[in-house]
């Protein structure tokens, strides 16, 4: 008698975009990049006036250790010279890059992974606002620090359309894993989480929310809002970046086809 389990139905995972960094990928790489050169993986023009190793960073030590697709994470710095275009919001950002023929990154049910980390030395400022990992028109990001008011804000938190879904205290040194579950056509989003090497597990049930991508427009790094304020720099630590669709990959290591 044949096993039942010959009749289940093959279930995989396509990844769509791979934003991992290799042993062999270097920063110079980054200014290779231009509008009329547009190399994936990532594009990379939001920042401020210094050279690009001022702003990104690539090592072994910058990437969560569980992770088995990326050989470096990298290191995205903020500072008082990361004014983009002369406006008082501090920015280093890159933005995933596609080629010519890949899907489109904003159609059917897809999972935006990342993981984001911090360390005591050029920690975050938890007296300003920060955006990260944002769509253009927000409809999903992480903040981080004061919101409103005028007291001080230690929270990393979920927002969907401007309201918080989830949050947690950021703690330096602690690996923070994210999939947004997105479904472009039903128009909602939930939320996949863990932390450290711990598989993903869905914390936020999706919601309704305004889902829009060009493909081009996930802000994968930090948008400060300084005001005017004179803050230090900091660094965020960026590792198993990668879109995919069907079976969400909740293996912090990465997706078996890597």
């Amino acid at each position: 008698m044949k096993s039942w389990l010959l009749f289940l139905p093959l279930v995989r995972c396509d990844v769509l975009w791979s934003g991992f960094f290799d042993a062999n990928f270097t920063v110079d790489h980054f200014d290779k990049w231009s509008w009329s050169n547009q190399i994936p993986p990532y594009q990379w023009y939001i920042h401020g006036s210094q050279p690009t190793p001022h702003y990104l960073g690539l090592s072994p030590d910058f990437k969560n250790p569980a992770s088995k697709v990326d050989a470096q994470g990298i290191r995205i710095t903020i500072d008082n010279t990361s004014s983009w275009h002369n406006q008082t919001m501090m920015r280093s950002e890159i933005i995933p890059q596609r080629a010519q023929t890949t899907t489109n990154l904003g159609q059917g049910h897809l999972y935006y992974h990342f993981s984001v980390s911090t360390r005591e030395i050029n920690a975050p400022d938890p007296s300003l606002e920060h955006q990260i990992a944002f769509f253009e028109n927000h409809f999903t990001e992480l903040k981080y620090g004061r919101l409103s008011g005028t007291a001080d804000d230690n929270t990393l938190r979920w927002m969907v359309g401007g309201q918080t879904k989830w949050s947690t205290p950021l703690v330096a040194g602690t690996w923070y894993n994210f999939a947004y579950d997105i479904d472009f056509d039903a128009k909602t989003v939930g939320l996949w989480a863990s932390t450290g090497a711990e598989a993903l597990k869905k914390i936020v049930e999706n919601v309704g929310a305004n889902t829009f991508t060009d493909s081009q427009d996930w802000h994968v790094g930090e948008l400060r809002l300084d005001n005017g304020a004179n803050a230090p720099a900091e660094d965020w630590f960026w590792s198993g970046v990668y879109v995919e669709s069907g079976k969400v990959t909740t293996d912090v290591a990465g997706p078996s086809a890597y």
